[in-house]
């Protein structure tokens, strides 16, 4: 890797400095290394590279774990190469293992300050107020402005999704490259955007609930209520109905209770203490 004055090696005596100081200004990814690591020696390319590219928008800080196994093992380092992102003095990601190119550039980039963040600053206030098409016209010209912000394609799949635009969700999302269709925004869009559809074929909430206290087993009315629970902001409402699902009719939709549980982790980004209380009951379920 060249020399370059957004690349330093850190030690423990300068990593306060180097790291948690500067990250107040610009991110900082501390890259745990060894010499004898082949996919660390790999990685090094692909991160100078991506340093270069963004001339100091972030800066790499390189830690040789065996000249510093002090400070290697006062930050809990069990595996190489770990890369964590500082961001205020705060671990901001943690990345374990080597990884592509185009994925430690979504992991940065969604850090990293653009000028097209007061457009979107702009359109979350818009939003906030009550106008979402206002708010969508300034996502549009932000990234008209600033195309290779995928951050923004988030934003305006997800205005689409609020407006009602399935079509333009569902294309957005499609446009996206590969690497990005499994970032977690992408997935959590892509599960609100099937229950979107669901909810948008459905009747309302109330007849739904009518149909069920007279007819417990019409699988199909408690699907389509699982769905106007999930876009009403009801997640474990519906996650009780999609296991009542699983449990009763399995069969239904070709297994679309198990399914519609999976895209609700999904959409609550797959961790927390619901996310783990629902997996085990799915876990029950099927056994």
């Amino acid at each position: 890797m060249s020399e370059s004055p957004h690349i330093s090696n850190v030690t423990a005596a300068t990593f306060g400095a180097s790291v948690i100081n500067a990250s107040h200004q610009v991110p900082v990814l501390v890259d745990f290394w060894a010499e004898w690591c082949g996919p660390c020696q790999m990685q090094m390319p692909v991160l100078g590279k991506l340093v270069e590219e963004h001339a100091g928008g972030f800066l790499l800080a390189k830690v040789n774990t065996d000249e510093e196994r002090e400070l290697a093992r006062e930050h809990g380092i069990r595996s190489l190469p770990t890369m964590r992102l500082y961001k205020n003095g705060e671990v901001v990601e943690e990345i374990l293992g080597a990884q592509t190119e185009s994925t430690l550039r979504v992991i940065i980039e969604r850090h990293l300050s653009r000028p097209s963040d007061s457009l979107r600053q702009a359109a979350r206030e818009a939003h906030q107020s009550g106008h979402p098409e206002k708010a969508l016209a300034l996502l549009q010209e932000a990234l008209a402005s600033d195309p290779e912000n995928h951050r923004i394609r988030f934003d305006c799949a997800e205005m689409h999704l609020l407006l009602g635009q399935l079509e333009e969700t569902e294309a957005i999302l499609a446009s996206l490259p590969r690497d990005l269709r499994e970032e977690a925004d992408a997935l959590r869009l892509s599960a609100l955007l099937g229950f979107a559809r669901l909810a948008e074929q459905a009747p309302p909430v109330e007849e739904l609930e009518q149909t069920l206290q007279k007819t417990p087993a019409n699988t199909e009315a408690r699907y389509q209520l699982a769905a106007q629970r999930a876009m009403s902001g009801q997640p474990q409402a519906a996650m009780d109905e999609l296991l009542y699902i699983i449990r009763h009719d399995r069969r239904y939709g070709d297994d679309a209770g198990r399914k519609g549980l999976l895209a609700l982790f999904d959409l609550l980004g797959n961790e927390g203490e619901l996310v783990g209380s629902y997996r085990r009951k799915l876990f029950n379920a099927m056994h």
